[in-house]
């Protein structure tokens, strides 16, 4: 993963109270490219997080002090940071756990960089697909409630097409990106149009 001014180094917040394993993932990730912060204890952790935010943290799970599961809960506090579990357990409650408080990954010990790598870049995918998912929400929930054509079209599309309320939205978000147009425009020709065609149906 070379470092270039468009493409800088992954920021990596690496949590471990094993000091050996915390030295060694931190040595291997450094090298493979990324900017990593390795701290031994979730209070370390925090104080970093006061400074600057990573894009990706991984975080063992069970630590003397707070744990993994603590320090998570501020992570999914906006602005928030995806994260991963390490841990030496595998038991089936401490994965359910894992999953209800938000991790994007969950990996057990012995972990090498081979399997810790390719987790980090798919929960940053995972996350960046999170992200867009939620902004498309927020846009479709502020075009509804500014703009009267915008969820009659929408009603429309989903009741043509098939569609659910998030996919006719985006339907009718691209065509107007592809005409370069406001969307509450397209949405009003689409409602004229509607309304000629039901206008020519013989009654």
């Amino acid at each position: 993963m070379k470092e270039t001014a468009l493409n800088p180094p992954r920021k990596v917040l690496l949590v471990d109270d094993d000091r050996l394993v915390l030295a060694t993932l931190c040595k291997g990730l450094e090298q493979a490219g990324y900017a990593v912060q390795g701290c031994a204890s979730a209070e370390e952790a925090r104080r970093i997080l006061a400074i600057e935010r990573p894009d990706i943290a991984v975080l063992d799970l069970r630590m003397p002090g707070e744990s993994g599961l603590d320090l998570a809960r501020q992570l999914i506090e906006p602005p928030s940071v995806p994260f991963l579990f390490l841990t030496a357990y595998s038991e089936e409650e401490v994965v359910r756990q894992a999953v209800e408080q938000g991790a994007l990954g969950y990996l057990v010990k012995p972990v090498d960089l081979a399997q810790l790598i390719p987790a980090i870049e798919a929960a940053l995918a995972r996350s960046i697909e999170i992200g867009s998912l939620r902004n498309t929400g927020q846009q479709l929930q502020t075009a509804l409630n500014e703009n009267r054509e915008v969820s009659m079209a929408v009603g429309l599309m989903m009741e043509r097409r098939r569609l659910n309320r998030q996919q006719a939205f985006e339907v009718l978000r691209n065509l107007a990106r592809a005409q370069r147009r406001k969307i509450g425009e397209v949405a009003e020709e689409l409602l004229s149009a509607a309304e000629l065609l039901n206008a020519d149906k013989p009654q």
